[in-house]
């Protein structure tokens, strides 16, 4: 267990009167299986960006930890699904990445044609199969069940509830509920976690 501090978090995109947070304190435990929520565009994205020291703010942000964020870019869209996937789980193992690939129901044929010619659904469930892969970082995953159908939504949800050490954006309230321990709200320029 490791803690994220927050403390006094001020922060406005250049050029903007209004700050998206400002003084926002909280601490959150690593080992949470949380749920962020709130209204489009009040930050939530901006919130995992900030943990992962993409923008400048004021106030400070202190954890021990790693965090990896999801969804994951891909350098070559134009490789293998396969390719793609080892990319970003390399010491994982061809057959465990297979093996998360098959259990997301990725087609054996989907996993050598070029990431780019896939679904949008397709292409989610290669990333999720890395996701899963992924150990001792904390995931900060933003709207994964986008693209995806109920069968594959509840295969995420059924995963992630054996997971620890995670914050999961979402608008699906059935999606979070059936995953998560806590949930932190975000308001107009502040975060309440219950």
């Amino acid at each position: 267990m490791a803690l994220i501090n927050v403390s006094n978090l001020t922060f406005a995109y250049e050029g903007s009167c209004d700050p998206v947070f400002e003084n926002v304190s909280l601490q959150l435990d690593t080992d949470w299986k949380l749920g962020f929520t709130g209204r489009n565009g009040r930050g939530k994205t901006t919130f995992l960006h900030l943990l992962m020291g993409k923008y400048e703010y004021s106030g400070t942000i202190s954890t021990s930890v790693s965090f990896d964020y999801f969804p994951f870019p891909v350098a070559e869209p134009d490789a293998p699904a396969l390719e793609v996937a080892e990319s970003i789980v390399p010491h994982a193992g061809t057959w465990r990445i297979m093996r998360e690939m098959n259990l997301l129901g990725v087609s054996g044929d989907a996993l050598y044609r070029p990431f780019s010619t896939l679904s949008g659904g397709e292409q989610t469930k290669v990333l999720l199969a890395a996701l899963f892969l992924k150990e001792d970082h904390v995931l900060l995953i933003d709207e994964p069940t986008n693209h995806l159908d109920t069968a594959v939504r509840q295969a995420v949800s059924n995963h992630l509830r054996g997971k620890k050490g995670f914050i999961l954006v979402s608008h699906d309230r059935a999606f979070l509920d059936h995953c998560i321990d806590r949930i932190m709200v975000i308001n107009r320029t502040n975060i309440e976690v219950h």
